[in-house]
């Protein structure tokens, strides 16, 4: 096991990582984050409509910035470099040029004037863009490793460009009525059917015209969902009953697989506590590898049960260090982040599994003091933590660690606070969003920021190399009062969501891994009831988002009693043709 070494500057405020400008800085109050996921737990009550706050812009304060002065924005020393690659101001000329140079003491007052200037500018450079007007186009960090690198290997994705690429709406699902908050976690899409999570079912829907294949029952409500599929077979968590007065929240104890083809439960079953007791372990998250699907929970208790006939594989017992397994990853490889020791001296390890026996094959050890740690991705291995509580916004990640397979730290990847809009939820282990692994590489969406009007907000995603943790030359912009980001890789390209303005339709796009260059696969109506539908759902509060050839579905992942009169979804769709 190791330890990470420490940051390459002076930990202040955490690694180098300032806190947000404030208000009398940029005057951009972040806004508030999306609603926390509870899966197991009692749910709490509905969020109302998401503000539309801005954010601070792209070049507010980053790792190793100086933290700005609370009355105007000035630093208090030269800035390091930003993570969009604005470069530090240039250095005063070497003495000996003589005294009386006034052209010399000219240069050195333009450049820190300079400097000035691309400080309260948030680091950027303003060029002339294609279409005549003014664009935000970031300069390239010299330290930055190289990105878009159209030399290097490329696998081709299964996403074609449609004939048509403007959408029209294939199902609006009422949202059902309840009188509470409940959990409708979990969505897939396969070449033939949409599912979708409901009140105490999972319902499959036909990709034609969006009609209704098949409905499986269960005995309670959701509690949990895997986003993973193997062998067309994912796995839920939900409940045994049915709420009643007397008991308004049954625990989270079944885990079911779900066959999405077939349109049934394959099997469902519980566990005991591997160190004693006759009640079921409760469980708030499951995951899918290959043949094993694993469920653990935050209080402790996990177990691993064969894919295909339910049959228990192993169960981690609590050690005499109280150590205990919280949640699981799955996808190419099973991992698992592991708590030792009592509050408030946890110990977390992040470690890889051998998914048939629960054996770990490389463990890595986080620094003291993080209580909570999630996975991003288990192939890469790459782990996420707010280390210090640096994260801001409700946005549970500050820091990256790339774990290589024997457990040793490859690199470290912080995320400067109120710089990228990376997110992980506050207590689970496979919920992080925004972030998508692939090429060598992690791409991550920078913070919303103004664009060239006063009132436009957009960003960009970026990189970082997973070899180096260095961040990359790539850049794809999302444009003009558009946000983006990422939702899965396809080959070597990323596949995007584009969050439009009021006037216009959101948008899915390809970004090529070797170009960053954008090519649109679908945008959507921008007619006033269509377009308010779809932005009821958004990456940014909780909503899953799923496109495939041509279809995109956007759901939600708990619904609740009407907080207004606008009709209410369970989810919305589109296809392009």
């Amino acid at each position: 096991m190791s330890t990470p070494p420490p940051p390459s500057q002076p930990p202040s405020g955490g690694f180098g990582a300032p806190q947000d400008p404030p208000p009398g800085g940029f005057g951009a109050p972040p806004p508030p984050a999306g609603p926390p996921e509870q899966p197991a737990g009692p749910p709490s009550a509905p969020p109302g409509p998401p503000a539309a706050a801005p954010q601070p812009p792209a070049g507010s304060p980053a790792y190793g910035y100086p933290q700005a002065d609370p009355g105007y924005g000035y630093p208090q020393q030269p800035p390091a470099p930003s993570p969009y690659g604005a470069p530090a101001p240039p250095a005063q000329p070497p003495a000996g040029g003589g005294g009386g140079d006034k052209r010399t003491q000219l240069m050195i007052v333009g450049a820190a004037l300079l400097a000035i200037v691309l400080i309260v500018g948030g680091g950027l450079w303003y060029t002339s863009g294609d279409s005549g007007g003014s664009t935000t186009t970031a300069q390239g960090d010299p330290s930055a490793s190289p990105g878009g690198d159209k030399n290097q290997p490329s696998t081709p994705g299964t996403e074609k460009v449609p004939g048509n690429p403007k959408s029209k709406t294939l199902l609006n699902q009422p949202a059902p009525t309840v009188a509470d908050l409940v959990s409708v976690n979990g969505s897939w899409l396969t070449d033939t059917t949409y599912v979708k999570s409901d009140v105490s079912k999972i319902v499959g829907y036909n990709l034609v015209d969006g009609g209704k294949k098949w409905e499986i029952p269960l005995a309670g409500e959701i509690c949990g969902a895997t986003h993973h599929v193997s062998e067309n077979k994912t796995a839920v968590l939900f409940r045994p009953a049915q709420p009643t007065p007397e008991n308004k929240y049954p625990p989270c104890t079944e885990v079911g697989v779900i066959d999405l083809e077939a349109g049934k439960l394959a099997w469902s079953g519980n566990v005991k506590s591997a160190n004693g007791g006759d009640k079921p372990v409760h469980f708030s998250e499951v995951t899918v590898s290959g043949k094993t699907v694993a469920a653990a929970g935050v209080s402790g208790g996990g177990a691993a049960w064969n894919l295909a006939d339910g049959k228990n594989l192993w169960q981690p017992k609590v050690d005499g260090e109280s150590c205990r397994d919280t949640g699981y990853a799955g996808g190419e490889a099973l991992a698992v982040i592991r708590k030792c020791g009592q509050h408030p001296n946890y110990t977390l390890n992040a470690q890889l599994l051998d998914p048939a026996t629960g054996a770990p094959t490389a463990s890595y050890k986080l620094s003291q003091g993080i209580e909570y740690a999630h996975i991003v991705s288990t192939k890469p291995f790459v782990v996420a933590a707010d280390v210090g509580d640096n994260a801001k916004g409700g946005k549970g990640v500050s820091d990256l660690f790339v774990v290589d397979p024997k457990g040793e730290l490859k690199a470290r990847i912080p995320l400067a606070a109120g710089s990228f809009a990376a997110k992980c939820a506050s207590t689970d282990v496979e919920k992080c969003s925004h972030m998508v692994v692939g090429n060598g590489k992690i791409y991550v969406p920078s913070a919303e920021h103004q664009g060239q009007s006063p009132t436009g907000r957009t960003n960009e995603l970026l990189s970082f190399d997973l070899e180096t943790g260095k961040q990359t030359t790539d850049r794809a912009d999302a444009g003009e009062r558009y946000t983006m980001y990422p939702l899965r890789m396809d080959g070597s390209n990323i596949i995007a969501y584009k969050i439009p303005p009021y006037d216009k339709g959101g948008q899915i796009v390809s970004i090529d891994g070797r170009t960053m260059k954008e090519t649109l696969l679908m945008e959507n109506p921008a007619d006033k009831d269509i377009r308010r539908a779809e932005t009821s759902f958004s990456p940014e509060f909780s909503s899953e988002l799923r496109y495939r050839n041509g279809k995109l579905f956007m759901s939600k992942q708990n619904v609740s009693k009407p907080y207004s009169s606008d009709p209410e979804y369970l989810f919305v769709s589109f296809t392009a043709s």
